[in-house]
């Protein structure tokens, strides 16, 4: 029998990155303000987790299998923290939905339980901070 692991809670270690990653985005929005490239925000993000001690891993690939073969060239996640958190950067006016479906396909792909939608082109940040949880 197959257990819904939504109903399990999130690791203090999970937790303790996921709160790192908000950090981290106020941190970023707050001396960078929206209007840039998504890259410019990647780039200075990973560094501030860096510097506090996170493992981060940039643009990974997620291979997808289908009918028994491992497709490599499947999707790409922006952001790896620790290996248990992901984070999908944004940097756009504009939300579109089809967001919340690529991070949730993210989570089941990797086996992985936290992610965040992190939006930086808005006002204020946390009107661009999505958590989700599997």
């Amino acid at each position: 029998m197959e257990h819904n692991r939504s109903f399990l809670p999130i690791t203090l270690e999970e937790e303790a990155v996921g709160k790192a990653v908000v950090n981290a985005a106020y941190r970023v929005h707050k001396e960078l303000e929206p209007g840039l490239l998504e890259k410019v925000y990647e780039v200075c993000f990973c560094h501030v987790l860096v510097k506090e001690g996170f493992f981060v891993q940039r643009q990974i690939d997620i291979p997808i299998v289908f009918d028994d073969i491992v497709f490599s060239e499947g999707l790409r996640l922006d952001v790896m923290v620790n290996g248990l958190v992901i984070c999908e950067l944004k940097a756009l006016e504009t939300v579109n939905p089809v967001w919340e479906a690529q991070i949730l396909s993210h989570l089941k792909l990797t086996g992985k339980r936290l992610g965040y939608l992190i939006n930086f082109n808005v006002p204020m940040i946390k009107d661009g901070i999505r958590r989700f949880v599997l």
